[in-house]
């Protein structure tokens, strides 16, 4: 029995969606990847470990991205290949500084909050935490047990756009391409609301107060990646049809 030309047709269109599929899941784990390494370093100081094995990370991709990432990791890396018994204790210090608050630039201090930055009390717990923690909520999210600190923590809502990242990944590798644009369309908005709305003021004021090259790169690094997902985003929206 000779099998008709649609079913044919339909056979190839879907390899071709399962290939394509398979490599744009392959970006979304690796973006998902980057939002925790992020995450990771405005949570709290590194350990020794996490310093020996960014030491010897490959920053590669991520330097080609865009000059913002590549100044950055060049930053970070070169910080790192001069690492020392007190290598630990100096970026502790730095974090300490300006992501903690110890430290401050004309009275005002850089903790990593969006309701600090766009509140006009320049407090936490205001509007922003109000709808970021809402947000977090309608997609089903919310902190790990015994974190206390407001949900509009940068290091938190980087989490929440790995979370997002996955999500979408497994849709899209279910062929739920409506869900898989949900996911992404979330992590767009939320960029654009709770991130990208204050992230410039934030990094301004951080980067009078930092003191090693390692975290100026950390800064540079976010900024650099945030551009580019944000074009990314876009970018798998336009070409996912629901």
């Amino acid at each position: 029995m000779t099998r008709g030309v649609a079913t044919l047709e339909g056979e190839v269109r879907q390899t071709c969606v399962v290939e394509r599929g398979s490599e744009e899941a392959e970006l979304l784990e690796a973006r998902a990847a980057f939002y925790e390494m992020l995450a990771s370093l405005y949570f709290k100081p590194l350990t020794q470990e996490q310093i020996d094995a960014m030491a010897v990370a490959d920053f590669s991709v991520y330097a080609q991205l865009n000059e913002e990432c590549a100044e950055g990791a060049e930053d970070m890396l070169r910080y790192l290949s001069r690492r020392n018994s007190d290598t630990r204790r100096a970026l502790a210090v730095d974090f300490t500084g300006a992501f903690a608050g110890t430290s401050a630039y004309e009275g005002k201090v850089a903790v990593p909050f969006e309701s600090v930055f766009t509140s006009e009390e320049g407090l936490m717990y205001r509007d922003a935490y109000v709808e970021v923690f809402t947000t977090l909520k309608s997609e089903q999210v919310k902190r790990r047990e015994g974190l206390d600190w407001p949900d509009d923590h940068l290091s938190f809502m980087f989490d929440f756009l790995a979370i997002l990242s996955r999500r979408a990944k497994s849709r899209l590798l279910e062929g739920d391409v409506a869900q898989a644009r949900h996911n992404i369309e979330v992590s767009r908005d939320f960029m654009d609301a709770h991130i990208l709305s204050w992230f410039e003021d934030f990094a301004a004021l951080a980067g009078k107060i930092l003191e090693t090259r390692f975290y100026h790169g950390v800064i540079k690094v976010t900024r650099g990646f945030l551009a580019f997902d944000r074009g990314l985003a876009d970018e798998l929206l336009a070409g996912w049809v629901s």
